[in-house]
């Protein structure tokens, strides 16, 4: 079988997410629980290969077709921290076990590509929610716009009601929130479950608010009225407090850390990432083995779960090249962010070094 069908009553995924939620569930329940969940969540492909065609179609549509798009299962560390952190969400409600990304050259494509969704051709399935935290960033600097669908197909009715979360970023704000993700992996951080070390929380606001004024777009709160090279100077500041450009260039991945039998053909993929060695290992599936995926996917999380330090994701097609430019998190490619921040500090200096050369001049 292809893909899963949803096989439990939305009261037993309420309740098998409960005990994900609980600290104190014993073994028998969780492996009570754990088919439920895995099953709730495989059931997700399904609409998710639906609104990855329906994406892939509107970017080739806009003259966006190399645009890098990705699509994941939310991973099971991630529903049961989501889960605690709010208690009063349930499993069957949760909107982005589906998760949908286009990553898109810069602000007025994106634009282009929302209005696509807003104003475009008629949709089946029902907008439920949009979160547009490109217009309104994040307190803590996070930038994406956000569309929560409900799967509705009279073709397919055993899937409705399914939640899909499709995110558009450019490729500047998807460079900050890799950037986020790599610290939080190897730094011992929190950032993106909103527990940040203090100085690592300024910085990335920081970062937000220099990337915003490159884009000419809307400042996270806390930085309207406060002048371009004053955002500049703190970034600049921040970063060698943090020696943050030596110490992300150190986590990347070397390419022939990569152990791959992806093929071209491969519908699926799973990314497992040792955080430990950093090695990236990456094993594929046909489209048919969808429900082979998932089991591997589970064993590695289940592996995790016991103590290995490795970080999985179960993701669709694509080559090594096209998977490190949807998940460059799981490869430890923060280039991009990198690049971009050297560039402001490095203006920055030669500008402050420039005036101060100036002045001397004038005496």
């Amino acid at each position: 079988m292809a893909f899963q069908v949803p096989q439990y009553s939305r009261r037993q995924v309420r309740l098998a997410g409960d005990v994900l939620r609980d600290d104190e569930a014993g073994f028998d329940a969780i492996a009570r629980a754990m088919p439920i969940i895995n099953n709730w969540r495989s059931s997700h492909a399904y609409p998710l290969n639906t609104f990855q065609a329906t994406l892939r179609k509107r970017l080739r549509g806009l003259g966006m077709e190399g645009a890098p798009v990705g699509q994941r299962l939310k991973r099971l560390p991630s529903i049961a921290a989501k889960l605690r952190r709010f208690p009063s969400m349930s499993l069957e409600r949760m909107q982005d076990i589906a998760g949908l990304r286009a990553v898109v050259p810069g602000m007025r494509r994106l634009e282009s590509l929302y209005s696509s969704y807003l104003g475009g051709a008629r949709f089946l399935h029902e907008l439920r929610n949009v979160h547009n935290y490109v217009e309104n960033p994040k307190a803590d600097g996070y930038r994406s716009i956000h569309l929560i669908y409900r799967y509705v197909n009279p073709r397919a009715p055993q899937y409705d009601g399914l939640h899909v979360e499709l995110q558009l970023r450019t490729k500047m704000q998807h460079a900050w929130a890799t950037a986020v993700e790599t610290v939080d992996t190897f730094a011992k951080q929190a950032i993106k479950a909103g527990r940040p070390d203090p100085q690592w929380a300024e910085f990335f606001k920081l970062a937000s608010a220099a990337f915003a004024i490159s884009e000419k777009a809307p400042l996270p709160a806390g930085f309207h009225g406060e002048s371009v090279e004053s955002i500049h100077e703190r970034l600049c500041e921040a970063e060698a407090a943090l020696n943050v450009l030596v110490r992300l260039r150190g986590f990347s991945v070397a390419a022939n850390h990569i152990h791959s039998t992806t093929r071209s053909s491969a519908a699926y993929h799973l990314v497992v990432l040792n955080t430990d060695d950093r090695m990236v290992n990456i094993r594929s599936f046909a489209g048919d083995r969808l429900d082979d995926a998932a089991e591997a996917y589970a064993a590695a999380e289940e592996r995790a779960a016991k103590g290995e330090p490795l970080d999985a994701v179960l993701v669709a097609g694509g080559n090594v090249d096209q998977l490190r430019k949807a998940y460059p998190n799981y490869f430890l490619d923060a280039s991009l962010f990198l690049s971009r921040l050297q560039r402001i500090c490095v203006g920055h200096r030669d500008t402050a070094q420039a005036r101060v050369l100036k002045a001397g001049a004038r005496r």
